[in-house]
């Protein structure tokens, strides 16, 4: 009885000791160390409008700092802006730009380091190195911010956001643009992406490296060097998203590299050079997705075994498939292919006799990339039907046995 009164007292003490500090060019305080510093836990501190030239502002406290329309935090391109270490830390309605840049450190306009519970939302970040930065911090959420950059190369931009041995992270709702990588995850599991819009980024609109049980679901990656990279993880749920204008040389709306045990569902890869790229990547299942207008819609290279394509359409592709190698263990059934002339005799809406998606030119422009100006003449045709009546450099087990004979509505 004594405990719990002793612990109902404590927690009235912090609720009665609470307060508000705001932060105002007129104001007692008039920047917001300052008010950091008279703050105490669980704080709200209100930041006026206004423009505060400061950088390198440390929040080592659980307080709730609120933007009052839209404040400026100008960093003076002098370094990191604003970093977070304390738990429960809420940043809403800031204006933060002009991150310094380094060759050296990674800075960032907002940094949480070895924290939980935090909240970064309706901020508009310019004029970045890197946007934010999460480092071996958990359960956070990340909502409704525009992350804008201005990165030209590579070796000389940073993230939009970014997250390296992080765990439980909510990225919702965020427009990025023109930096590297739009997001990238790096060790990060249990974190969900969903309704945000990735768009001319440098590199890749999402990437992910050595990061499992991880959701990226109805995002729109439009126009970025490529749409997203997921390499070395598993168990990712890929569902609902849009692939769009990625366009390029060594483009793809999708690259999988050594991945394992996931589902690829509801997408759209459309106008991209390549839909989905596919390499060592075993045990997916590819399921009602749109490829409509590719380049390749699928180009796997290989060591790509025990997966499944299913009520899919492929719909007004230059190729549909493009395989590498003669064996196959991988099922395609049930999908549309709009190259598919065979007949419905039955009237059941699936084809009579199997389509054969693999055609022999696929095999000879992974060989010899030049051919492809070949691509609409007669000789192409000609043993392309050869090698689809007598198969022999492409697999003969390969086909759809119940292609669908009109495209499939992915409500």
């Amino acid at each position: 009885m004594i405990q719990r009164v002793l612990f109902i007292l404590i927690i009235s003490t912090n609720i009665v000791f609470a307060s508000s500090i705001t932060v105002c060019t007129d104001c007692k305080y008039r920047n917001i160390k300052d008010a950091l510093s008279a703050s105490q836990q669980n704080d709200t501190i209100f930041v006026q409008k206004g423009i505060y030239r400061e950088y390198n502002i440390l929040v080592d406290k659980s307080v709730t700092i609120i933007g009052v329309n839209r404040p400026v935090i100008d960093g003076e391109n002098k370094g990191e802006i604003i970093k977070i270490i304390a738990d429960g830390v809420t940043l809403d309605g800031l204006f933060i730009k002009n991150v310094g840049r380094s060759y050296t450190q990674d800075n960032a306009a907002i940094r949480v380091t070895e924290s939980s519970s935090f909240v970064l939302q309706n901020l508009i970040l310019e004029n970045l190195f890197f946007g934010i930065y999460i480092e071996k911090s958990h359960h956070g959420k990340i909502l409704n911010n525009e992350i804008k950059g201005n990165a030209v190369e590579e070796y000389n931009s940073g993230n939009g956001i970014q997250l390296w041995y992080s765990e439980s992270i909510e990225i919702k709702n965020n427009s990025i643009s023109k930096v590297r990588d739009g997001i990238y995850l790096e060790f990060a599991t249990n974190c969900t992406i969903s309704n945000n819009v990735s768009f001319k980024n440098i590199r890749y609109g999402l990437h992910f490296m050595f990061s499992n049980n991880d959701t990226y679901q109805n995002n729109t990656f439009d126009n970025n060097g490529a749409g997203v990279a997921v390499m070395f993880s598993k168990e990712i749920l890929m569902r609902k998203n849009k692939f769009i204008n990625n366009w390029g040389a060594a483009s793809y709306g999708l690259l999988l590299k050594e991945i394992n045990d996931s589902e690829i569902t509801e997408n759209l890869f459309q106008r991209n050079t390549i839909g989905i790229n596919i390499e060592g990547s075993n045990r997916v299942t590819y399921q009602g997705n749109d490829f409509i207008s590719n380049g390749w819609a699928v180009k796997s290279r290989g060591a790509c075994y025990t997966n499944r394509f299913l009520n899919n359409n492929f719909v007004q592709n230059s190729f549909d498939l493009s395989y590498n190698s003669k064996l196959n263990d991988n099922l395609f059934e049930n999908n549309y292919w709009s190259e598919y002339t065979g007949y419905d005799l039955d009237k059941d809406g699936t084809g009579d006799i199997p389509y054969r998606p693999v055609k022999l030119f696929t095999y000879i422009t992974n060989r010899t990339p030049e051919a492809i100006i070949m691509l609409r003449s007669l000789f192409i045709d000609i043993i392309n039907f050869s090698e689809k009546v007598s198969p022999i450099f492409t697999p003969e087990n390969l086909e759809d046995i119940n292609p669908r004979m009109k495209m499939i509505r992915h409500d």
